[in-house]
């Protein structure tokens, strides 16, 4: 295990656990543009979340879809559907907080088109531009560019899970909330996603180099992504009005504040996940997860409207 305190997650190599979606709701009406005081550039480096998980969760739905029935384990069929669900409430309340920021005079939509462009048709059903793979070979290749997003989101996860200093610096409790109620799924599912390709994907050395073919996609694509997205943000942020624009400078003293994760953080998940013997309950504490979903003033709101919708 990469961390002491780790548990195994679920699904056919990890313990039972029941993984099951959240109907949650947020009230952004008060939450600020900044919502990280005076701290844009921390603020917007995390936005960036809103802006790729719309579409890109939508996307691993549709994928799973298409894969469910191939799947002939009962376990990880459970988990599949269960992972399907959450990922569907993420796209949801995620697409919320776009609203939100348009209504604050930054929107949107010039870069989410282009996110939307690529998981609906450059990753769509079938292989862009005519390209001669097959049917099969294609959705392999898609599960395991979801595995491999998955490896980040368990990490990003189990980060704000302890990101005390988000809370030191004044951080919205809202936004908080949400990003460690979807950040707490991310690791309670963490496995999923991989076990799914590890089903789906043949077996031996192909499968093996299809899941480093994955990554090899996935870390310099998603970190495009992301600068793209925060100097997107930052550039069209109202309250700047172009005085302060994204930069490695800024970025490095958020980090060096506690406010966004390491870079070694996020560059080590690479090689873990690479190695052969790798499994992603290596990843995170479960129990931390689990904790947080408990006290979680959202998820204990939807909890409680579940449970007097079964009593009436």
């Amino acid at each position: 295990m990469s961390r002491a305190g780790q548990e195994p997650a679920s699904g056919p190599q990890g313990a039972s656990y029941a993984i099951s979606p959240r109907r949650v709701a947020f009230d952004w009406k008060t939450t600020p543009l900044h919502w990280i005081p005076d701290e844009p550039t921390a603020t917007h480096v995390i936005n960036v979340l809103h802006l790729l998980l719309p579409a890109g969760e939508r996307w691993f739905v549709k994928v799973f879809k298409e894969a469910l029935p191939l799947v002939t384990d009962p376990g990880l069929r459970r988990d599949v559907k269960g992972f399907m669900g959450q990922e569907a409430t993420h796209s949801v309340q995620h697409a919320y907080v776009l609203d939100h920021l348009a209504e604050q005079d930054l929107p949107t939509e010039a870069y989410t088109r282009h996110v939307d462009f690529l998981f609906e048709k450059l990753l769509g059903e079938s292989p862009p531009f005519g390209a001669p793979v097959t049917a099969q070979e294609w959705l392999r290749f898609r599960l395991s560019l979801i595995a491999a997003i998955e490896q980040f989101t368990a990490v990003l996860g189990d980060w704000v899970l302890r990101a005390e200093a988000l809370d030191r610096a004044g951080a919205d409790e809202i936004m908080l909330d949400l990003l460690r109620w979807h950040g707490a799924e991310e690791v309670e599912h963490r496995s999923v996603a991989f076990d799914m390709y590890q089903h789906c994907g043949g077996a031996g050395l192909p499968r093996y180099a299809r899941r480093v073919e994955g990554m090899v996609v996935v870390a310099p694509v998603l970190g495009w992504l992301w600068v793209w997205g925060a100097s997107y943000l930052m550039r069209h942020d109202p309250r700047l009005r172009g005085r302060l624009r994204y930069s490695l400078r800024s970025h490095n003293r958020a980090v060096a504040r506690g406010l966004l994760p390491t870079w070694r953080e996020l560059g080590t998940a690479i090689p873990r996940y690479l190695r052969r013997s790798y499994h992603p309950s290596q990843e995170g504490s479960l129990r931390r997860a689990v904790e947080y979903l408990a006290a979680s003033p959202a998820a204990r709101a939807a909890a409680g409207a579940v449970g007097r919708a079964a009593m009436s």
